[in-house]
């Protein structure tokens, strides 16, 4: 038995990552809304830092945009899977990354802040790599207790949600936080809300498509979304 938000989690279900209808199946979702977020490079060279990359699952939808996908991640276990799909893999706890100042023109941390017991290090090293000018991602799970509600008491008992045991509520992102962090580390991050679309759960949960699309919607009160520009001081 392991402890809620355990990472030694993800090397137990090495084999879920790329499964389809897997227990990952819902990061694959999250992943596609994410990199419709991202551009295509606007320079040559052009570094995407994948923070919390897992085995590589924003890799498929960002492939020819012109990026060096470099991915972050403490699973051994993922990362060799995110190497077969493109990923420069690291070793590396996302509070402490090993790459220099200003080395990213796009930071994504997908799925990853919500997981972390310091989330101050882990904006503050995202808003870091990041270059003047470039461009911070993320999505991440709202502190309400909606979010709460949904993701773990609910969510990890019905088809495409969270594996049991992954989230640890306690952890979960406080939004007003998160912007001030980024501001004050030169990243002016706005926020909005994603969801399931819910005809293509309902068509997915009865076999008839292969995944869900993520859908804007205006409440940031559980799974949300941020981007934004780090400011040229």
């Amino acid at each position: 038995m392991r402890v809620r938000n355990d990472p030694g989690q993800y090397d137990d279900m090495a084999g879920e990552w790329w499964r389809p209808r897997g227990a990952f199946e819902a990061l694959h979702w999250i992943a596609a809304a994410r990199a419709r977020l991202i551009p295509p490079a606007s320079r040559e060279h052009a570094i995407l830092v994948d923070m919390g990359c897992g085995a590589g699952l924003l890799a498929p939808h960002v492939r020819g945009k012109g990026y060096w996908h470099v991915g972050a991640d403490l699973s051994a276990t993922a990362l060799p899977q995110a190497r077969l799909h493109g990923v420069e893999p690291v070793r590396a706890d996302v509070q402490r990354l090993p790459f220099r100042d200003g080395i990213a023109d796009v930071v994504s941390a997908g799925e990853i802040l919500e997981h972390v017991p310091d989330l101050r290090a882990a904006i503050a090293e995202a808003c870091r790599i990041l270059r003047p000018g470039g461009l911070l991602v993320l999505d991440t799970i709202a502190d309400t207790r909606v979010a709460a509600l949904l993701t773990v008491t609910i969510g990890e008992h019905v088809p495409g949600g969270a594996p049991k045991g992954i989230h640890d509520p306690a952890l979960f992102v406080d939004r007003d936080l998160l912007v001030r962090e980024c501001a004050r580390h030169g990243v002016a991050l706005e926020l909005r809300g994603v969801r399931p679309s819910f005809r293509d759960a309902v068509a997915w949960a009865t076999g008839r498509v292969p995944t869900v699309r993520m859908v804007p919607m205006s409440s940031t009160a559980v799974l949300f979304q941020g981007r934004g520009v780090k400011l040229d001081r």
